[in-house]
């Protein structure tokens, strides 16, 4: 690889790796099941590195990620359309534009979320993380905290109460600022 080859192999992989939870995120409102947001996940990041050096200089990388996933996930629509659990393009569309739009404040609440789970004690943030493993079971989760599982949930729902408390404070003082 050339001096300039790996500048631009760096450079994406900057780009992508700030920006991936954002575009999986948002690849994941528009695609209904886990399993193919992931294989969509693939192919855009793929698509991404191919189509890197139409990205102008100076472009904002998230905008430009987020139009290429829209397209990725129509192109998935089409290949998927007898499947009835496929949504209408026009549906994907609208969802599209409208997480596009509204990225910009799910950004900041991950980035006050990442603030506030810092703020948990570190026994209480890993219960939480399992907690919310794809694979996890609650009951596997609660036996292994030594609580109960109603009294698991009942401390889940505390828990989400005071990182929601704490999201809009940090929010709130955003805004204030």
């Amino acid at each position: 690889m050339s001096p300039t080859e790996n500048e631009r192999h760096h450079r994406f992989l900057r780009s992508f790796t700030a920006h991936e939870p954002a575009i999986r995120a948002h690849v994941r409102r528009l695609v209904p099941a886990r399993a193919d947001a992931d294989d969509v996940m693939q192919e855009i990041s793929v698509v991404l590195w191919e189509k890197f050096d139409s990205l102008r200089e100076g472009a904002d990388f998230k905008p430009w990620a987020f139009g290429v996933a829209r397209f990725e996930v129509l192109a998935w629509l089409r290949d998927r359309g007898r499947d009835r659990l496929v949504l209408d393009e026009e549906v994907i569309t609208k969802i599209a534009e409208e997480t596009t739009a509204i990225e910009p404040l799910l950004e900041r609440q991950r980035e006050a979320l990442e603030l506030c789970m810092q703020k948990v004690p570190e026994d209480q943030r890993g219960l939480l993380m399992q907690a919310y493993q794809p694979d996890s079971s609650i009951q596997t989760v609660a036996q292994g905290s030594g609580r109960t599982v109603p009294g698991f949930y009942q401390w889940l729902h505390r828990m989400r109460k005071l990182l929601l408390d704490c999201i809009r404070r940090a929010l709130t003082q955003e805004v204030a600022s």
